[in-house]
């Protein structure tokens, strides 16, 4: 995954620099830990195929872009686009290194695709939908690479009251004046299926996926937040009074949350699928 953005100056952070794909790659075991088994469902109703061409977009540090390459083989070909080539330059070495030549990467901005129409057999997108700063352009790009018959999975967050590891900070840093980030803006019921219907996509289904994240202590969520992306981007505009008010209050909502043998936060994300 990677985000979009229109304009990525007006975050205050830059998500192409070589920092952020390092935090990024640094963190893959526990995001695996995480999302892993919903990753693997969305690889699945996409319906990968051995010898299929497959489009993976904004594909981050290729988690998702190495997994799919397994399951379409040596004949299969799979090209992984992104905004940040710092952040393809990590996925470009995880395929070499792991014997993939099947795999490409180009940078490219979903929104507006520099491929050939009807080129691919299937397109996943994994948590870059809803960042999108246009997700309904970028689905009818999506479409219109597509070939006929084809479908594209994508994997979004559901709501922010079902996902607390980012939905405690997100509320406590806006009522504080922080940036507004888009991670649940497809979560609300109905709204990833009216998106895939917007860009043209038949037969849209949506399956909710729960998943857990286990952290030792209120401290060590603590520590994991101060380190994500999405954090850095919501408080990046804040003073640094409001700043220090806003991880004393985090840290005080997740307290509630503690037990004896740590502290366990449910998720929810959401996969849409369509066909073109």
């Amino acid at each position: 995954m990677s985000i979009e953005f229109s304009d990525p100056s007006d975050t205050g952070v830059n998500w192409a620099s070589d920092e952020v794909a390092e935090r990024w790659s640094r963190n893959q075991a526990r995001r695996d830990e995480a999302i892993g088994p919903a990753t693997a469902m969305m690889l699945d109703l996409a319906d990968l195929r051995t010898g299929y061409r497959v489009l993976d977009v904004a594909a981050g540090t290729g988690d998702q872009t190495l997994l799919a390459a397994q399951r379409v083989g040596a004949h299969g070909f799979i090209l992984a686009t992104d905004l940040s080539a710092a952040m393809l330059n990590v996925a470009a070495e995880a395929a070499q290194s792991t014997g993939f030549a099947n795999v490409e990467t180009r940078v490219m901005n979903a929104q507006n695709l520099d491929l050939e129409a009807e080129s691919f057999d299937t397109v996943v997108c994994r948590l870059g939908l809803m960042l999108f700063s246009d997700p309904r352009k970028a689905l009818r790009e999506i479409h219109r690479v597509l070939k006929r018959g084809g479908k594209f999975a994508a994997l979004v967050f559901s709501t922010e009251e079902k996902n607390p590891y980012q939905g405690i900070p997100f509320v406590i840093v806006s009522r504080l004046g922080g940036k507004t980030v888009p991670h649940f803006s497809l979560g609300e019921p109905g709204a990833l299926e009216e998106a895939f219907r917007a860009g043209g996509f038949q037969n849209v289904t949506v399956h909710a996926v729960s998943f857990q994240r286990h952290f030792s202590s209120v401290a060590e969520v603590i520590q994991n937040l101060k380190d994500a992306r999405f954090i850095r981007e919501a408080t990046a505009k804040l003073g640094d009074a409001e700043r220090d008010q806003a991880w004393t209050e985090i840290e005080q909502e997740l307290s509630k949350l503690q037990s004896s043998a740590g502290i366990d936060l449910p998720g929810e994300m959401l996969i849409g699928v369509g066909t073109k």
